[in-house]
């Protein structure tokens, strides 16, 4: 296997060579602590400052609105725990959806054995919520929207505007999982009315192990870590200078001339998706068909099971998920495809495919020359499809 085709880059992107080079230095030459007041320690201050001006900048917002934590999952926690108990005799209810991503369920579920209230808002068969279903879900104990601005499965992206809009009317706080969205769709914080923002360096080419939350000067909101003062008190711990200067500069390159980067890969998305639903029968696409990320596919196979469909792929040469993990040593379909409506058995036999800047259309060829044998190899081991075939089962 000469070439591996990279199409998972909702799970995690290669760091840009230009990152590697600007983090280089703060490993073994710029390596001062940011809290001591020596040279070398005033150097590695600057260069988290400058780090923080950029994704300032990325975000619309400003510097000290920008707080570096180590992951996407911790700014999650911190926004939606430190807004709960900072909230907590203004009100104990929350809103979320069925289909956020397990750092905001799992976190909402830590909440409610807590004594919080939280309702979550089914989505309809394209994933998306109900605006009209959220402004009757608001009581007045409630203290926090917490709604994601694209889903990582099926790429689909929310009315943030809309929610933001509502959340500001009703006088609450409002919270987006922006992972999967930020260095691939414009966004700015205060045309939406986004009162807190998590994101995620290693999305968008930067690092693993540095996330970022936005939290809107005013905004009260406890801290999740104790410990030292770093991040104006806010977030405890020593810093990491590499990684934060390394989001810097990746959120710097995957906003500059985004709109040109979301069309390029949009046009690869939208072939890819046009090609396979016209050659491969009983398949569908997941997700809203216009309103979702640009590098997003999302397919259901019927008669397969996704775990074969991907060792299959990954024999080819094709790295892609998913829409099914391994839990428990069980095979569970994914949550949010069945809050879609899929039943168990067409879940199981999904794949999700997500572009990135490298991809080319020799890719795509690619993977129309290898997918479609596949799919019909794994579907000749089903009786189901074979019932099928001699029409003694309709679909």
């Amino acid at each position: 296997m000469d070439k591996v085709i990279y199409l998972d880059h909702a799970a995690t992107t290669s760091v840009r060579q230009e990152v590697v080079q600007e983090m280089l230095p703060y490993f073994t030459e710029k390596y001062g602590n940011a809290s001591s007041i020596y040279a070398i320690g005033r150097e590695s201050k600057k260069a988290i400052e400058d780090a923080r001006e950029k994704v300032a900048k990325a975000l619309k917002c400003g510097p000290k609105e920008v707080f570096f934590t180590g992951s996407g999952t911790e700014s999650d926690n911190w926004a939606i725990k430190g807004m709960a108990f900072a909230n907590r005799e203004k009100g104990n209810h929350i809103i979320t959806t069925a289909v956020e991503h397990h750092a905001v369920l799992h976190t909402c579920q830590y909440l409610e054995k807590e004594g919080f209230e939280v309702t979550y808002l089914p989505v309809d068969e394209h994933g998306v919520i109900s605006l009209e279903q959220l402004e009757k879900a608001i009581t007045d104990k409630t203290i926090l929207i917490s709604v994601m601005f694209a889903n990582n499965e099926i790429g689909t992206i929310q009315p943030i505007k809309e929610i933001g809009r509502i959340a500001r009317e009703k006088g609450i706080y409002f919270h987006t999982d922006a992972v999967q969205a930020v260095g691939h769709v414009p966004i700015d914080v205060n045309e939406y009315n986004i009162d807190m923002l998590s994101l995620s360096a290693h999305k968008f080419h930067g690092p693993k192990g540095v996330g970022v939350l936005y939290v809107r000067k005013g905004i009260k909101i406890h801290t999740l870590l104790q410990g030292g003062a770093h991040e104006r008190g806010k977030r405890a711990g020593t810093e990491n200078i590499p990684g934060i200067v390394g989001a810097g500069k990746a959120i710097e390159m995957a906003t500059k001339d985004i709109e040109d980067k979301v069309s390029k890969i949009q046009a690869l998305r939208d072939r890819l998706i046009t090609e396979v639903l016209e050659k491969i029968p009983y398949c569908r696409l997941n997700g809203h068909p216009t309103q979702r990320l640009p590098g997003n596919v999302n397919f259901s196979f019927e008669f397969i099971e996704g775990e074969s469909l991907l060792l299959m792929l990954d024999m080819k040469g094709v790295a892609a998920s998913s829409g099914s993990a391994c839990t428990s040593g069980a095979l569970d379909p994914s949550h949010v495809l069945l809050a879609i409506g899929l039943p168990h058995e067409i879940a199981h036999g999904s794949l999700r495919l997500t572009f990135g800047d490298d991809n080319t259309e020799q890719d795509v060829d690619y993977v129309m020359e290898v997918l479609p044998p596949i799919v019909e190899r794994l579907r000749e081991m089903s009786p189901l499809y074979e019932e099928v075939k001699r029409g003694v089962k309709h679909v």
